[in-house]
């Protein structure tokens, strides 16, 4: 009794410390199993043993203490008026802020740098990377952030992170150590330190990725603006108001649509091309429907080329890593899945219940054998001479149907959204499954980072210009579609690997698997594609065009909307990806992929469900519904069935 009076003691004063860090007073705090969060003015801690040992102590307090000093000191409309629009960047971006936020905290008083630090030693030695040696296997953005840290705030990284930031120290600071320096002192002014955060990207070679008013920023960081920078700013954000005759506000809700006119121009001709290409429909005969690796030829616009294809590989799950450490990596998602259980198998649920109800049923009738049929019992009864007749059940299923689930496993999708990624995919396999619908899971990434051995030989060959994509590709396969969920299950693990997550090129992976698909014999193929952005490269954008990969993605999806029996929709995870995709979706926190998916892929059975009411003919006898009606609903009506489901 006495412990538990202690740790409600405990509780509270973490709260209202939590309150007074945020000045907010109506911040509500509590405690559970799941993992911590923050959304609005709700915060979620992780509750500590019944001991309170000093290790959990620090940690519930530091958590809470990240959460305080956020809501006092981060804004985040001023955070996403700075932020870039490339993956690579934005992550290092983020990472950055939440060093800022920190720091502030860790800066002021002691007691909550330490308990900061107590955080990062937590997470660091959960992601592994103490155990990381190559340069490779060890993220960029974290290794800035610590480096910020450590000249902001004096403190060196923890150990458990040590090792990322001695392999990323000496790139780093040959680039961007002055720019780092200038961020002594600014950690109270947002606004300025996320304008140096932003020339620290361009010194990292990410200057492609940082998006609107990147070039303003450039010449104004380059300037002295100690006694002009309120003049300046004034002059910045009237050039920003001018095209268009656009506000700010207006400017910052066109959410993934191209600010400069760069970008402007390759939508443009995207989308005459794919027009082009509906009117022309050349085919040579030897794949026919299949999206070209090559665009058309067109003023200014190269056609999409490869360097090299001799490292490229596609393997399976199996192969990447030995039977025990997939066990374990299973057993990891296992554990992760166990505290989903209830959202996941609640949507497994209702997506196959909306499926079966697709379901229709006919019947054979004047058959010798089978079920008796009632209906025609009159017969028999006005002539004792006519036989019995029967009828058998015939079951229009799901099993000429077969769903590619292509994950993208880049670096960007580290942590919860791929950890989300691997367990929807997981239960929507076993789901469709049951519904006799074959499924198949593929992933996408690289080898290596910064191009791998293309890289090295387009060194070796002298440089040759515009080379093309410039990085070994990895395609993964988890689950080939005729493989049962239990044979592959143990497959999916290898996503929570540390060091697999690299690079996307999105491009040729949606060629890849819309080719797989392409030799199935299914009548119907779906091709569910669930990434978190553009497609990111730094080796080819860094000798291409900035919109390279980019430009070859949109002309791969225009010939796949256009001219295949491919079904392609598309799930973005914090990124917009309407703007390639005709039919997508996009979700702001991973949390909700399991129903987007779920939704999606109903939806596209209520398509296919309508066109099959519409093909029957009119002497046919009417299908009745699978799932039982109640009363007063026409029998033959899905729409009702559909109405009266849960």
């Amino acid at each position: 009794m006495k412990a538990e009076s202690q740790i409600e003691r405990f509780k509270r004063a973490v709260a209202q410390t939590t309150r007074s860090i945020a000045a907010e007073p109506e911040l509500t705090v509590t405690f559970g199993t799941e993992p911590p969060a923050l959304k609005g003015i709700r915060a979620r801690l992780p509750v500590p043993a019944r001991d309170l040992p000093a290790g959990d102590v620090a940690i519930v307090r530091g958590q809470a203490d990240q959460f305080g000093l956020k809501l006092a000191f981060h804004d985040e409309k001023l955070h996403a008026q700075f932020a870039p629009t490339g993956p690579n960047a934005l992550a290092i971006f983020e990472a950055v802020e939440a060093a800022r936020v920190d720091a502030i905290g860790a800066n002021a008083m002691v007691g909550v740098s330490d308990n900061l630090a107590a955080v990062l030693e937590q997470k660091y030695a959960g992601k592994g990377y103490a155990r990381i040696k190559e340069r490779a296997d060890a993220p960029l953005a974290d290794a800035v952030a610590l480096l910020v840290r450590e000249k902001v705030t004096g403190r060196p990284a923890p150990k458990s992170a040590q090792r990322i930031v001695d392999l990323w120290r000496p790139f780093i600071e040959e680039r961007a150590a002055a720019d780092i320096a200038r961020l002594m002192g600014q950690e109270h002014d947002q606004q300025q330190f996320s304008r140096i955060v932003r020339t620290v990207l361009r010194d990292l070679d990410l200057g492609d990725e940082l998006g609107e008013n990147a070039d303003d920023e450039s010449n104004e960081d380059n300037e002295d603006n100690s006694s002009e920078e309120q003049q300046e700013q004034q002059q910045e954000s009237g050039e920003s108001e001018e095209p268009q005759g656009q506000s700010s506000e207006e400017v910052e809700f066109q959410e993934g649509q191209p600010q400069d006119d760069d970008q402007q121009m390759v939508e443009v001709d995207s989308e005459e091309m794919s027009s082009e290409d509906e009117q022309e429909a050349p085919d040579d005969g030897t794949q026919p429907l299949r999206p070209n690796q090559n665009q058309p030829d067109r003023p200014n616009e190269p056609a999409y080329k490869i360097f090299s294809t001799a490292h490229d590989e596609v393997i399976g799950a199996d192969d990447l890593c030995d039977a025990d450490e997939l066990t374990r990596l299973r057993a990891y998602l296992d554990q992760q899945l166990a505290a989903m259980q209830g959202v996941v198998t609640r949507l497994a649920n209702r997506l196959q219940r909306r499926l079966m109800a697709k379901q229709l049923r006919t019947w054979e009738f004047d058959l010798e054998e089978g079920m008796l049929d009632a209906a025609r019992l009159t017969r028999v009864i006005t002539d004792p001479t006519n036989p019995l007749s029967y009828k058998v059940e015939k079951d229009t299923k799901f099993r000429d149907t077969v769903v590619t689930l292509l994950l993208d496993n880049s670096g960007s999708m580290r942590g919860r959204p791929i950890t989300i990624a691997a367990m929807c995919a997981d239960i929507l396999a076993r789901t469709l499954e049951r519904c006799n619908v074959k499924v198949e899971i593929l992933g996408f990434t690289t080898k290596a980072w910064k191009g791998g051995q293309s890289r090295e030989k387009w060194i070796h060959d002298g440089k040759p210009g515009q080379p093309g994509r410039l990085n070994d590709l990895r395609h993964i396969v988890y689950k080939p579609a005729d493989a049962p969920w239990r044979r592959a299950r143990r497959n999916l693990g290898l996503m929570m690997r540390e060091g697999l997550l690299k690079e996307n090129i999105d491009g040729e992976a949606l060629i890849w698997a819309h080719n797989r698909l392409l030799a199935r014999t299914e009548q119907r193929r779906i091709l569910m594609v669930i990434s978190d952005g553009a497609p990111v490269d730094d080796s080819t954008l860094s000798v291409n065009a900035g919109n390279y990969l980019e430009r070859h993605l949109r002309a791969v999806i225009a010939d796949i909307e256009t001219r295949s029996p491919v079904e392609l929709i598309a799930i973005g995870i914090g990124h917009d990806v309407t703007r390639y995709y005709r039919r997508a979706v996009t979700i702001v926190d991973a949390e909700q992929l399991g129903g987007a998916m779920t939704e999606k892929l109903a939806e596209l059975f209520e398509e296919a469900g309508a066109r099959r009411a519409a093909a029957v003919p009119a002497n046919e006898p009417a299908p009745a519904p699978r799932a039982p009606t109640r009363p007063g609903l026409a029998k033959t009506s899905l729409d009702a069935v559909r109405a009266a489901l849960p």
